[in-house]
């Protein structure tokens, strides 16, 4: 059974910065991509980062590009999140998964997943 745990989450002032963990069990991250997404209130979950199997090619939502980077520990099945020079339209929980593929934009829509953690709740003050 798949088990994700996000972590790392917290309250900061605009242009801070935070580092999300996703610790795996049940999988094992460098034999799938990986990626994150996050749901405002009252909003649809929605896609913020990839990561592909090999470990090196990335796929970012336009918001988000230039300001988070996604990376992974194999020695400890985790994936993370940089987040830098965060804005209060970044507030959301954060979520991460194992993506079912790369490349195409179907398998970076939250619809196509139907487990998930429970969250990291971030939140940034103006």
């Amino acid at each position: 059974q798949v088990q994700l745990v996000e972590s790392g989450g917290g309250s900061v002032q605009a242009g801070g910065s935070l580092r999300l963990s996703c610790a795996a069990s049940g999988r094992t991250f460098s034999d799938y991509a990986g990626g994150w997404f996050r749901q405002a209130p009252g909003k649809e979950r929605e896609f913020v980062a990839a990561l592909k199997w090999d470990g090196v090619i990335t796929n970012y939502a336009v918001s988000v590009k230039g300001r988070f980077t996604i990376s992974r520990d194999n020695a400890k099945n985790t994936l993370y999140l940089q987040m830098t020079g965060l804005k209060p339209e970044d507030t959301a929980v954060y979520y991460c998964n194992f993506l079912r593929g790369f490349g195409d934009w179907y398998f970076m829509s939250a619809n196509v997943y139907d487990s998930w953690g429970q969250g990291t709740q971030v939140t940034v003050s103006s």
